[in-house]
């Protein structure tokens, strides 16, 4: 209780810790994150070189997602239990040795083990998805928004220094992105030296007599801003894999190269981090729910740019306007739910957060390439069209959410 009621300027002290901590959060988003990008870009076509069916080409990438599900609530736990440094460690480990796996792959030619090295990158993917919960954890209230916004805009960097490694790497050796996932291996070894400057208390040193374990899951999934902040940001990240996921197919398989899909993907990824630098004053201004609004009717648009022709300028728009919705919408939905429980839950509800948004994640990623591939007998230009029309059930469910929420009676007493 003395940490909380002491005299001390409480109003600067948190949020001077907490500007190091998002320093050091953007740093690792940057530099660390950036592996995502390269991976996105190249992992799809690194996966239809290797797979026996092109239909499978996505697989490793579903299964990155599908490690990041299954070690987002062990990986909240731990880092509930030893704090957040180790956590964060413990998963570079994860990507560095994944990384590795995946280049040995490569090299001898075997899709089982390039899927089994993806999995383990799912652990990094995972650690990644609670930089911006770790931003809040040592911020006053009014600072949350913004400390979100800002190490999610470190994401800005990863979006230039990822898409122009893999130009740097894809072909500079005899196999094809093996260089790449050398350069994901090295990029992994500065997480350690990362976060050695990050100062965010390990939980637990709170009084004895104070043990206040918070609601239940299920109680934590009945409160209603809870339940619609996972299910908007579960949706509008869950399309943005999707459809991100399928680009590069769908660029090569329309008739341009590699480099033109880099530069695609590298253009969604500076739209998905650039608006970071004003959504958290945009939250303060107009809302959480009306940015989430916001970011789920840019998603329905970057749907209907997408479905309007395969041209180079449609793939740049489409991609743009999945990068800012995915923004309002993820951050937004983010927002809501750190506002939603209080400390003692925080273990809880983040991981249940991120499994089920991973969960839909690791289901949007699985659908791609079978949508992409397979859905109209390989037809590049009609695969893309059913990628981006299976966007619409689940707009109108997060939209449908958010208006029960803001339409509902407010609760008095």
């Amino acid at each position: 209780m003395t940490d909380i009621t002491a005299p001390r300027p409480d109003s600067e002290m948190p949020n001077s810790r907490a500007r190091r901590n998002v320093a050091v959060l953007v740093a690792a988003q940057a530099l660390l994150g950036a592996q995502m990008s390269m991976i996105f870009i190249v992992g799809g076509l690194a996966g239809q070189s290797l797979a026996s069916n092109p239909c499978w080409s996505t697989l490793p990438l579903s299964l990155i997602v599908l490690g990041s599900v299954l070690s987002a609530q062990p990986m909240s736990e731990f880092m509930a239990r030893h704090g957040r440094r180790a956590g964060f460690i413990l998963a570079t480990v994860a990507g560095g040795i994944g990384a590795a796996i995946a280049a040995r792959a490569l090299y001898v030619g075997s899709f089982p083990l390039f899927m089994a090295g993806s999995f383990l990158t799912g652990i990094y993917m995972s650690a990644q998805g609670f930089y911006r919960f770790a931003a809040t954890d040592t911020a006053s209230p009014e600072f949350q928004p913004k400390a979100i916004s800002y190490v999610m805009a470190g994401g800005l960097a990863a979006a230039i220094i990822g898409p122009q490694l893999v130009k740097l790497t894809s072909q500079a050796m005899a196999v094809p992105f093996l260089a790449t996932y050398l350069a994901i291996i090295a990029l992994n070894a500065l997480g350690p030296l990362l976060f050695a400057f990050l100062d965010i208390p390990a939980p637990g040193g709170r009084a004895k007599g104070e043990r206040h374990p918070g609601r239940t899951r299920l109680q934590l999934l009945k409160d209603p801003v809870i339940a619609v902040a996972m299910i908007c940001g579960m949706v509008s990240y869950a399309l943005m894999n999707l459809v991100m996921t399928s680009t590069p197919l769908a660029v090569v398989g329309c008739g341009f190269d590699e480099g033109d899909a880099a530069d695609i993907v590298s253009a969604h990824v500076l739209a998905m981090y650039l608006p970071s630098f004003f959504t958290g004053h945009l939250i303060a201004r107009f809302g959480r729910e009306v940015i989430v609004g916001a970011g789920i009717l840019i998603l329905a648009g970057s749907g209907a740019v997408a479905l309007s022709g395969v041209e180079l300028e449609q793939f740049y728009i489409a991609l743009v306007l999945l990068g800012v919705g995915w923004n309002f919408g993820f951050i937004g939905a983010t927002a809501m739910l750190a506002s939603a429980h209080s400390p003692e839950e925080r273990g809880h509800v983040q991981g249940l957060n991120d499994f089920l948004v991973f969960g839909g994640v690791f289901l949007a990623s699985l659908s791609s390439g079978g949508l992409m591939n397979c859905s109209a007998s390989g037809n590049p230009e009609a695969g893309w069209q059913a990628v981006n029309l299976a966007m619409l059930p689940f707009l109108v469910l997060a939209g449908g959410a958010l208006i029960w929420l803001v339409m509902r009676p407010r609760e008095t007493g």
